[in-house]
């Protein structure tokens, strides 16, 4: 939906804003108390959470938790609120099959079961490219609800997707809200470098210095009468807590991008980033309330805000609310969950309460309406072929493994097949790769592969099969040093800690000779890098910083991963909310057709077991 339609409104609001402050004489705000519920980060989180675990009074407890309908009828619920803004900041798509299959339909039906106030798009929206997020907002524009899209820091070309006829098609800079009379600035904001390096905007539409671009919408804002402004960012936490501080006139940022959960939640064991709302000091000293909403439709925010006669902030308070469902479960002490018995569930639910931080809620029939209805059109799609294997793809763990885990597939039986190593694992780590704009190899363990690929037609639903995990893709720094350390890290998994040998590392645009007959430190030998421009080969440099690209189970250490553990702890990894299965998915649907990966690109160039045999190849 083109914006054009708002442009009358914006000039009619305009013209009724008061005027700016006589020359000398300080002008006097009347009273606002602003609501403001918000989500971020839902990406195409629809249903909710089963088992979502927490404690009470001490004793282990799950529930169902979240859910767009759910996140709904706590919206609705906020229709009795006065002066309330209902705001979406960003990352709606990209994460579940609901996208996969939709593309940003789905998604913006049950957004426009809610009909936000306005929206921002996140780094994610940009995953397919400007014509990608133009479809998404197509959608978003059917409908009554028309949700305006702001934006300040995108500047799109005239004649791309979305600029057709002017820059400002689908992207306002900013949106003038009337909220009691009273004039409110809405400025949106998405993180610049994490877009351009990770997703796919087209080369020509530009993305600005987020503060740079932040000031002037306010200053263009403040020219137009206007005093109370709220950032709807997709910028991160932290990043929004040092942009406070370098800004004028910003009264409140409502964020996304970090998934950061807010608030005090120790009475039911659960850690949180800071206080909702985080308060500091924009450049003039004043007030800036900062809040964020978690992630995958799991929280709403609600936050209240106050204002003095100065038109600046004078109390913000509020909570993040984690909506659940009625039917519990809780551990007894061997922690063995079960469900409760009527009398316990009355109990919890008194305990609970109706407005405390987490609180049973109902779902909103309309909205789950809009969802069981994709959910019922997505169980078919699943079966629609995405694309066809030319050949049966081998499931493998350790090179020469005598266990056949190929189920009898053609052309995995033999003892030369097993020697290569896991056909499917290689070809799951080049997804990962093609996915990666910025990454230089990619690594895949041998155990989050499930099955073999049998030649013949690809479905989605095989390939939920092939990566059944909700693991989504981690972009790390390592340096050819720690490389080499990852790699031996996942052999000694299982060589040498007795753990499981579903740790051995696959990868694609890196390869190896590897000896099981050495001790740990020296099994890897020969390591080479691919360039992904020439695809030429060259040895791995021990102090050149790469970027990897993995699931998040090895990246946050898992499976024996320490040193990619220590990284990740470091804080210097990047989640990118890929879900794994959807880039091996888009692999599959960009080629058509998939084999196995030539032999030179197979991780293993030569290996030598732990009898000091080397393996035929």
């Amino acid at each position: 939906m083109s914006q054009s339609l708002l442009r009358p409104l914006l000039i009619l609001v305009a013209t009724v804003l008061p005027n700016a402050v006589a020359m000398g004489e300080p002008i006097q705000y009347p009273p606002l108390t602003l609501h403001i519920q918000h989500i971020n980060d839902h990406h195409s989180n629809l249903a909710p959470h089963p088992d979502f675990e927490f404690r009470l009074k001490g004793v282990p407890t799950r529930a169902e938790l979240g859910g767009m309908a759910r996140i709904a009828t706590l919206f609705k619920a906020g229709d009795r609120l006065p002066h309330r803004l209902k705001l979406h900041a960003g990352d709606a798509t990209t994460g579940t099959l609901f996208h996969t299959l939709f593309k940003g339909e789905a998604d913006a039906a049950a957004m426009n079961s809610i009909c936000f106030d306005a929206f921002t798009p996140g780094n994610h929206e940009f995953d397919d490219g400007d014509a990608g997020l133009k479809r998404f907002l197509d959608f978003l524009g059917q409908g009554a609800c028309r949700t305006p899209v702001v934006n300040a820091n995108v500047h799109a070309r005239v004649g791309t997707p979305l600029a057709p006829q002017r820059t400002d098609d689908y992207l306002l800079p900013y949106l003038i809200r009337p909220v009691a009379g009273i004039p409110v600035g809405l400025v949106g904001l998405v993180v610049r470098g994490k877009t351009v390096e990770s997703s796919r905007p087209l080369a020509s539409t530009v993305f600005l210095d987020e503060a740079e671009a932040a000031q002037a919408a306010i200053d263009a804002l403040k020219s137009r009468g206007v005093r109370h402004i709220v950032l709807l960012t997709h910028h991160g936490y932290q990043a929004d807590q040092a942009l406070a501080a370098r800004l004028s006139d910003v009264d409140v940022i409502v964020g996304g991008d970090s998934h950061t959960l807010l608030g005090d939640f120790r009475d039911y064991g659960l850690t949180s980033a800071g206080p909702y709302p985080t308060v500091l000091q924009n450049r003039d000293g004043d007030p800036v309330c900062i809040v964020q909403a978690w992630e995958y439709a799991k929280v709403l925010g609600h936050l209240e805000v106050s204002f003095d006669p100065r038109g600046a902030v004078s109390e913000c308070r509020g909570q993040a609310i984690l909506p659940l469902g009625d039917a519990f479960q809780q551990a007894d002490a061997q922690g063995r969950f079960s469900p409760v018995d009527p009398a316990a569930s009355k109990s919890i639910l008194a305990a609970l309460g109706s407005d405390g931080p987490l609180r049973p809620v109902a779902q909103d029939p309309d909205s789950a309406q809009v969802i069981a209805r994709y959910a019922g059109l997505m169980e078919a799609l699943t079966r629609r072929v995405i694309g066809h294997a030319d050949e049966s793809l081998c499931l493998v763990r350790v090179p020469g493994e005598a266990t056949n885990r190929s189920g009898g597939l053609a052309g995995c039986e033999d003892a030369h097949r097993r020697a290569r190593g896991s056909d499917a694992a290689q070809v799951v780590a080049e997804a990962f790769l093609a996915a990666s704009r910025k990454a230089d190899f990619a690594l895949q363990n041998a155990g989050g592969v499930r099955t073999p690929l049998p030649a013949g037609p690809i479905t989605i639903e095989t390939a939920n099969k092939v990566l059944p995990f909700a693991n989504v893709l981690m972009e790390m720094p390592v340096t050819g040093a720690q490389m080499l350390q990852v790699l031996e890290d996942g052999v000694a998994t299982y060589h040498d800690n007795k753990g499981s040998p579903g740790a051995h590392p696959y990868a694609a645009g890196l390869r190896w000779d590897l000896d099981l007959s050495q001790p740990r430190g020296q099994r890897f030998s020969q390591v080479e890098v691919r360039d992904r421009t020439s695809g030429q080969w060259s040895a791995l440099d021990p102090d050149k910083t790469y970027t990897l690209v993995t699931n998040d189970f090895l990246g946050t250490g898992k499976e024996g991963y320490r040193t990619l553990g220590v990284i990740h702890a470091a804080g210097k990894s990047v989640n990118t909310y890929l879900l794994y299965t959807q880039t091996f998915i888009d692999y599959v649907q960009a080629r058509g057709r998939i084999a196995r990966v030539p032999p030179d690109d197979y991780s293993h160039k030569r290996v030598i077991g732990a009898d000091g045999v080397a393996l035929a190849r």
